[in-house]
């Protein structure tokens, strides 16, 4: 009777023995709270589980990797930013490891955003690594782009880049006769313009038709910005426009000479770059701010300087003449 009590204690001392390992595989872990925890590229699963002990993510370092062998998956673990919920078992930590996505970042261009200011941006993201020279003017596409922690800023700036010779080239297949650019750089000038220009979307498409107007006909574009852009590369000017800006002869300045820039002078959008390429069909030859971030247009240049008094009416009663 006593051979068979033992017996039977040992037959649960052994199934507790071959049950504990699944115990703890599946088992909730001891974080309290969600996290995130970077695994260094190149790092083993035994470094990696190291790192998760310290930041007490799992119970037992050696335990985990030795039962990943028996239990987990073979696949190699990634590198990377990843989020551990709380509690997870180390069941759960293995898959993340191997097959979760590490956790992404945005990182975003505005519209008409200058080359310099693009690279500012970049070079201010603590979470991006490395270096990267500023990008030639009108190489990048303003929009959102996801990062990884550690990723180098010249990873993401080619992702923008690519992204506006994929659009660009998209667009100008697409391109109407009606547009007066001949080549796609051409296109990437003039939408850089227009998008300085105004701030309202709706209003792209027949800027963009004022300019091809102008353009037909020899007209001088005369775009403010393009004469702030030679000395600020971009940025903001903090003041007035200076009558000897006006005057410079320096291949961006529209109001010295006819025809278009010798480069773009920001980063246009998708969308100022569709309307460049499909201008609003018009007889209008000049535009003035209407006070309301829009502008009025004209045809003629008696109804343009007529709206050009309404403005600086305007602006003398807000007090800013």
């Amino acid at each position: 009777m006593r051979v068979r009590k033992l017996l039977a204690i040992l037959l649960v001392l052994a199934a507790v023995a071959v049950a504990a390992p699944f115990v703890y595989w599946h088992a909730p872990g001891p974080s309290k709270e969600d996290m995130t925890v970077q695994i260094p590229q190149g790092a083993t699963l035994g470094a990696a589980a190291r790192l998760l002990e310290e930041k007490q993510v799992l119970r037992d370092a050696t335990l985990f990797r030795r039962l990943s062998r028996y239990l987990g998956s073979s696949d190699p673990i990634r590198a990377g930013e990843f989020a551990i919920p709380a509690g997870a078992s180390a069941a759960r930590i293995l898959d993340i490891l191997q097959h979760g996505t590490p956790v992404q970042r945005l990182i975003t261009i505005p519209e008409g955003m200058p080359s310099i200011l693009v690279h500012e941006k970049l070079m201010a993201e603590p979470l991006l690594t490395g270096t990267t020279e500023v990008p030639v003017e009108g190489s990048v596409l303003p929009d959102s782009y996801s990062f990884e922690r550690g990723e180098t800023r010249a990873a993401v700036l080619k992702r923008m880049q690519d992204a506006m010779k994929a659009t660009l080239g998209e667009l100008w297949k697409a391109r109407k006769k009606t547009t007066p650019v001949k080549s796609p750089r051409e296109a990437i000038i003039l939408a850089s313009i227009v998008e300085k220009e105004t701030g309202k979307p709706e209003e792209r498409r027949m800027v963009a038709g004022v300019y091809a107007n102008r353009l037909r006909i020899g007209m001088a574009l005369q775009a403010d910005p393009t004469v702030i852009y030679p000395v600020t590369k971009g940025k903001p000017l903090g003041r007035r426009i200076r009558q000897s800006e006006l005057k410079a002869d320096n291949g961006y300045n529209t109001y010295a000479r006819a025809g278009l820039p010798q480069g773009p002078i920001a980063n246009p959008g998708r969308e100022s770059i569709a309307a460049v390429l499909d201008p609003e069909p018009t007889k209008a030859l000049y535009f003035v701010a209407d006070g309301t971030g829009g502008h009025i247009f004209a045809d003629t240049l008696a109804e343009h300087q007529a709206n050009v008094e309404k403005w600086y009416a305007l602006r003398r009663a807000r007090g800013e003449m």
